[in-house]
């Protein structure tokens, strides 16, 4: 399957998935909103991938794919709030709160945490408890303290602060935990257990981990060089927010230059780990082009 193929399958079953007209209304057509906004669906679809790279069978990684993505839902609905980035538009529409107020984006994202696991539990009719154990384990590590809401929260506190080495961590160590977990964790979760659905073996899932670590850090680091020199047409979010904020990120650190080379050494690292696998896999492939295309890297790489 390509890129569209699985995308088209994950809307098919997000839709499916998400009620909008059960009682209360507003809490049911907030949380759909956002989950069904039109997307890549990167991180489903690399749950689905993972799983077929490994032996699996796609169908019975299916709900943990759009669980995952609720889960990244929850947290662009929470990211855009007017106490955390204050953003009027996501991926070309009204933020959540926007459309139906404050209170109810906050309730929706909180919501959705639990609303995720639920469908995994619920429609994984062919997983074992075994596995479904481990599922639930990777989820609460990656959504919660220790993952992107750690990573969420040394954000903002970064913001105006990280030039003074106010939390005893030098900059660059700083941005490597607000990246690691902010970004890198909502990539490792969706590669991690899609292989554990197949079934994979725990020098494989090691593997799957470095690549999901590296190719996340590198889309953040694309991410941070689009608010400089992309538009809102291309974004469909406000763009240039990081530097008015005067938050830490690759390009505050270390400039555009160089933060366009760690991401071609990243991306590079990303290929040869997937050429590993000795399992051909155009959608991850694909994710690499599409990355270094939109920051305007030249793709040459051979495969």
């Amino acid at each position: 399957m390509n890129l569209n193929d699985y995308m088209e399958l994950i809307n098919k079953k997000l839709d499916e998935y998400m009620p909008e007209n059960d009682f209360p209304q507003d809490i049911f057509k907030s949380m759909k909103y956002t989950v069904t906004l039109p997307g890549k669906r990167l991180r489903p679809i690399m749950c689905l991938e993972s799983c077929r790279i490994f032996g699996g069978n796609i169908e019975d990684a299916i709900p943990t794919a759009c669980a995952i993505e609720m889960l990244h839902a929850q947290t662009l609905i929470h990211d855009d709030l007017p106490c955390m980035d204050n953003d009027d538009f996501r991926r070309g529409k009204p933020t959540n709160h926007k459309v139906f107020g404050e209170a109810n984006a906050v309730l929706a994202g909180d919501a959705l945490i639990s609303f995720a696991p639920q469908i995994i539990l619920k429609y994984s009719k062919n997983l074992d408890s075994e596995k479904l154990v481990k599922i639930m384990e990777e989820y609460v590590q990656y959504a919660g303290a220790y993952g992107v809401i750690g990573g969420q929260v040394a954000d903002i506190e970064a913001e105006k602060n990280w030039k003074n080495n106010a939390f005893g961590m030098k900059p660059d160590e700083l941005l490597n935990f607000i990246h690691n977990h902010k970004t890198a964790d909502l990539f490792r979760l969706p590669l991690r257990t899609g292989a554990i659905i197949a079934g994979a073996n725990e020098k494989d899932l090691e593997k799957i981990t470095d690549l999901a670590q590296k190719l996340g850090i590198a889309f953040q680091i694309s991410d941070d060089i689009l608010d400089v020199i992309s538009t809102f047409e291309e974004m469909g979010k406000t763009i240039g927010k990081d530097n008015n904020a005067e938050k830490l990120t690759y390009v505050t650190l270390y400039g555009l230059d160089t933060a366009k080379c760690k991401l071609s050494c990243l991306l590079e690292e990303c290929y040869d780990i997937i050429e590993e696998f000795q399992v051909k896999s155009e959608p991850l492939l694909e994710i690499i082009s599409g990355i270094k295309k939109r920051v305007g890297i030249d793709d040459n790489h051979t495969r």
